[in-house]
């Protein structure tokens, strides 16, 4: 059974940077499709970043250039750099992976992590 646990997410002041980690088990890591997304309270679920089995990404508009997603295919990790965040960069934070299909469509991906919440204060 696929199993996705993130971590590193917290409270930091605009401008700052954190680190989400996703730790991956129960599957053929390395050839899935990951992701990252992200749902602030009363909103959609948007993808945040995406890489696909040969490591291209692809990036929501609101993150190019501050956010970078890699991932680890030895350690089994997913990661998601964070920097100059902002207010609305607040949210519920969540990896996903599929087999079959990537991208930064929810409806892409089967299994999905609980979440980690990133609060960015002004």
């Amino acid at each position: 059974q696929v199993q996705l646990v993130e971590s590193g997410g917290g409270s930091v002041q605009a401008g700052g940077s954190l680190r989400l980690s996703c730790a991956a088990s129960g599957y053929s890591y390395s050839g899935y499709f990951l992701a990252w997304f992200r749902q602030a309270p009363g909103k959609e679920r948007e993808g945040v970043a995406s890489i696909d089995t040969a490591g291209n990404t692809r990036y929501a508009d609101s993150v190019k250039g501050r956010f970078t997603i890699s991932r680890d295919n030895a350690k089994t990790t997913l990661a998601l750099q964070m920097n100059s965040l902002k207010p609305e960069d607040t949210a519920m934070y969540f990896c996903a992976a599929d087999y079959y299909i990537g991208g930064l469509s929810s409806r892409a991906y089967k299994y999905w992590g609980q979440g980690t919440q990133v609060t960015v204060s002004s």
